[in-house]
């Protein structure tokens, strides 16, 4: 299991360790209720057009706070690996591998460097890394939503959740379906593919894909989390 970093303040530049040449993500954790603002603070110097628009957007104060305290702390990263000034960093999105339109996985123009954010609640999750890589974070859903969602899943995973005692059954559900969405996410095509047809499994160890390797990431109590990182 991974252990992100926790951020507990924001610069207009970090300075993150180079990253793993074997590919292991780097990964940070960013909770609004200790970062919101100072983010909002920031963002005006940091985040590109289309995100202040995007962020303008929202009706909830909570969702505009969760939304700019995420890509604040996203360009600040990739800032600090890439050596430019945040708000200059060419985020794009690459080719959907299912339908071939431009809304594939997010990436920096122009750049080798890979990334995912997720984030939910208080909390964001974002990865970077050499490889192709996706990344989830989710909070535990209630029993009513397990006994919902669960048919969506691999027929086996179903199986699985549905052996454990009721308690158990949020945190296994959560633990699968971050599993779930970091690879999908690392494919870019996200929910677009059925979610039952890739056996990842619920027990403490995610089952093998080809050419990707998923890892469940330390999260705080309520939440789960995944990433997954191309291996090939």
């Amino acid at each position: 299991m991974y252990k992100p970093t926790e951020l507990t303040s924001l610069q207009t530049r970090l300075r993150p360790a180079p990253l793993a040449e074997d590919g292991t993500p780097a990964l940070w954790t960013a909770h609004v209720a200790a970062l919101g603002p100072e983010a909002a603070r920031l963002a005006r110097d940091v985040l590109d057009p289309t995100e202040t628009a995007q962020a303008a957007s929202f009706r909830r104060e909570a969702d505009r706070a969760l939304y700019v305290t995420s890509h604040v702390t996203l360009r600040l990263l990739l800032a600090g690996h890439l050596n430019r000034t945040p708000q200059s960093v060419p985020l794009t999105r690459l080719t959907c591998p299912g339908c071939g339109e431009p809304h594939g996985r997010p990436a920096v123009a122009g750049s080798p460097l890979h990334f995912s954010l997720s984030h939910t609640g208080d909390l964001a999750l974002v990865a970077v890394a050499t490889v192709p890589v996706g990344a989830d974070v989710e909070a535990l859903p209630s029993p009513d939503t397990v006994d919902n969602v669960i048919r969506a899943l691999h027929p086996r995973e179903a199986a699985e959740l549905r052996a454990l005692p009721p308690r158990e059954a949020p945190t296994a559900f959560t633990r699968t379906w971050t599993r779930k969405e970091a690879y999908l996410k690392g494919l870019g095509i996200g929910l677009a593919r059925d979610p039952g047809l890739d056996y990842v499994g619920s027990g403490p160890t995610a089952a093998a894909l080809p050419g990707w390797t998923i890892t469940d990431v330390h999260a705080p109590t309520g939440y789960g989390a995944a990433v997954a990182t191309a291996t090939t």
